[in-house]
């Protein structure tokens, strides 16, 4: 196939060299019919990759470090603010692609610990503000009470304002009920930060005799982490060209599949989130497992 299409590439490049040729092929080129054309052709591919995705061993949980929001706002010379609502409104759209794929837990990192403190106050207030108004459209989404998601956010959440934890508080409880799916929002989280509570709390059960040193052991930590009542992920994807996990469930993903992409995340699309399984698929099969 590479010689084949390697000879048709060549032939197409020596008959652009004629203006007879060149002149209609830039027109079709730039023609509606043919961005109809190339679109209607991407959404075939989507969908037969999704569809043989099914077919395979689709992970149980999928973990995204959502990055590139304002790099996606400096590229499109647009305000900061805009670029983290289209974040927002890009994680509406990847939950849909999650639920239709039967994958039951997601968790996203939205907020660290680190940015809590770091970043401007006026940032801060416009994300705390987009946090409050995607925790209420959660909870009116129609499609998640029809596929019976259950939201949760984890993390040092008493750092956040109390606007912000009034909201969490409002989506969490008109989904406590359920249990087909798990979407977890990591906001003022860190993995260190999480790992150090855990521990603190097994320290302070043996200091009370409540738990002897010969029990203090992994699956004592893992109990005791915020994500307790999650599987640890089998894939973490991050976004916008960034490879390192930026202290992301960092007790978790000690035997996860890591997979990163070039893309800002608002601009992920269903293609990249089916290429991410796809590597996915393609490794469990290699390694065997």
């Amino acid at each position: 196939m590479g010689r084949i299409g390697r000879g048709i590439d060549s032939a197409a490049r020596w008959l652009l060299k004629w203006r007879i040729i060149r002149a209609p092929a830039r027109f079709i080129a730039n023609s509606r019919y043919a961005y109809s054309f190339i679109t209607r052709t991407d959404r075939v591919r989507t969908n037969r990759l999704r569809d043989r995705l099914k077919r395979g061993t689709v992970p149980k949980h999928v973990s995204i470090i959502m990055d590139g929001n304002r790099r996606f706002a400096w590229s499109q010379d647009m305000e900061k603010e805009i670029g983290h609502k289209h974040g927002k409104d890009k994680l509406k759209e990847v939950m849909d692609w999650v639920l239709e794929l039967g994958i039951p837990y997601l968790t996203v990192y939205a907020l660290s610990t680190e940015n809590v403190s770091d970043r401007a106050s006026e940032e801060l207030n416009s994300l705390y503000a987009l946090y409050i108004a995607g925790f209420d459209e959660i909870r009116a989404d129609p499609k998640i009470h029809e596929r019976q998601v259950k939201v949760q956010a984890v993390g040092r959440i008493e750092l956040l304002p109390d606007e912000v934890q009034a909201a969490i508080k409002r989506a969490e409880s008109d989904t406590a009920d359920y249990d087909k799916f798990l979407f977890t929002v990591c906001l003022a989280y860190g993995g260190r930060e999480e790992i150090v509570d855990a521990v603190r709390e097994v320290a302070e059960e043996h200091a009370k005799g409540e738990i002897s040193l010969e029990d203090i052991n992994t699956e004592a930590i893992s109990s005791r982490l915020y994500t307790a009542d999650l599987p640890d992920p089998d894939l973490v994807i991050r976004t916008s060209g960034e490879e390192r996990i930026s202290n992301f469930l960092l007790w978790q993903i000690a035997y996860s599949e890591l997979h990163f992409t070039d893309v800002h995340w608002p601009s992920f699309s269903r293609q990249d989130l089916y290429e991410a399984i796809d590597s996915y698929q393609k490794r469990k099969r290699r390694y065997g497992g």
